[in-house]
């Protein structure tokens, strides 16, 4: 190779180099360099696979916001607009009932905002027994009852959820359930509204009803979540049951 074929291809290594150096990569001067750098090239790529997947997974359970219509009856909310209707049977102390949110929570909504779905949400106090002091259940469906009166019925019913407590805790305080709906735009009314007591007669009826031999108990062992259509059950288990309601089958 000429004097000048070797100086030429000096300048376009050095230019190369330079290139690589502004993007922030060292070039390998020694073998042992060389050859770690389809190992670097591989963790970048693995580290950014792992960073998509992780947009990914955020962005897929991230809450819907729900942008739907509610209003109240008695204890039940009917939500939506929708031609499939279908009645959710639930309390908020409900380890089941928060299991079944996480999994098609977002579904449901989607479905209600798109006008798709009409839920009737019957609030119980299903487990009033299992807080200390007892009552948080209705408590908190009457705040909920609440919440469908000042407009925030999605959203509360999200933040009731996302923030449940344990069972055989005392449950949150009234202070606390008013303050969550305060945060969601809920009026001034809405604090005599949940510390009051008026909703607790519906409440209790809704109960003895959901779990009477009248009501679904005439087909098992009745218990929340239940969800059914046309008064009979629906099987929740399968993860692909509202898109089966909502074809129609």
């Amino acid at each position: 190779m000429s004097g000048g074929a070797r100086n030429a291809k000096r300048r376009q290594q050095a230019e190369r180099e330079a290139r690589l150096a502004a993007a922030g990569i060292r070039v390998p001067q020694s073998k042992a360099d060389k050859n770690r750098v389809p190992m670097i090239a591989a963790g970048i790529v693995i580290a950014l696979v792992v960073v998509v997947a992780g947009g990914w997974y955020w962005f897929s359970t991230r809450p819907v916001t729900p942008t739907f219509t509610a209003t109240a009856s008695g204890a039940v909310v009917t939500a939506g607009t929708g031609p499939v209707v279908i009645d959710v049977y639930e309390d908020f102390l409900c380890p089941g009932c928060l299991a079944l949110e996480k999994r098609d929570g977002n579904k449901i909504i989607t479905a209600l905002n798109d006008g798709k779905l009409t839920v009737k949400y019957h609030m119980l106090g299903l487990l009033d027994a299992r807080t200390k002091p007892a009552g948080y259940s209705t408590r908190a469906a009457d705040a909920s009852l609440c919440a469908a009166a000042a407009g925030i019925y999605g959203a509360y019913h999200q933040k009731l959820f996302n923030v449940q407590p344990a069972e055989n805790s005392a449950g949150l305080t009234d202070d606390q359930l008013v303050s969550y709906g305060t945060d969601l735009g809920a009026g001034a009314d809405f604090a005599a509204c949940v510390k009051g007591t008026k909703n607790d007669a519906a409440i209790k009826k809704e109960t003895d009803a959901a779990t009477s031999a009248a009501g679904l108990k005439n087909q098992g062992v009745f218990g929340t979540p239940t969800v059914a259509k046309d008064g009979k059950r629906i099987d929740i288990n399968a993860s692909g049951w509202l898109d089966t309601v909502l074809a129609g089958k």
